[in-house]
């Protein structure tokens, strides 16, 4: 459930405002969360005394923060497509931009895919080792050849 909305009376277009725990509860983050995020440059709310008063901006841009999180890129990463959009205006170029990071997030996991296969592989290997040994040896030989199979 989204939070309810304040309206600031300042604005004659009354745009939305919340508070830090309105954005933690709607994305389920900590208010610490929230905090480094701004701490980090990713979002700016504005001030009203000591108070924090989060725009829509920022909660469309902790929605993007999520998202890039989701799909791995690193918070600095993120700030850089943010900061792109932003000093610029130009969604073409926040996308071209957004479609390399996705290229080479796609390149690390299919690494990393492929490392795990080969993890995998010889993990089979040495269990297939192991209980065929185990089958025809005595216990302490087992192991012993097994542990040596692994070296």
């Amino acid at each position: 459930m989204a939070p309810r909305a304040r309206t600031t009376s300042a604005s004659s277009s009354r745009a939305a405002t919340y508070t830090i725990s309105q954005l933690a509860r709607e994305f389920a983050l900590t208010t610490r969360a929230i905090r480094f995020y701004e701490d980090s440059g990713l979002i700016a709310p504005a001030r009203a005394g000591r108070a924090r008063v989060y725009g829509e901006r920022e909660r469309v841009r902790i929605k993007l923060i999520l998202r890039g999180k989701r799909l791995g890129l690193a918070l600095s990463e993120i700030g850089e497509l943010l900061d792109l959009y932003e000093v610029r205006r130009n969604e073409r170029a926040q996308l071209a931009a957004f479609l390399e990071l996705l290229a080479e997030r796609r390149r690390r996991l299919l690494q990393q895919r492929e490392d795990i296969e080969i993890v995998l592989s010889e993990i089979d290997g040495i269990e297939r080792e192991c209980r065929r040994r185990l089958a025809g040896a005595t216990p302490s030989v087992a192991v012993q050849t097994a542990v040596q199979a692994s070296d």
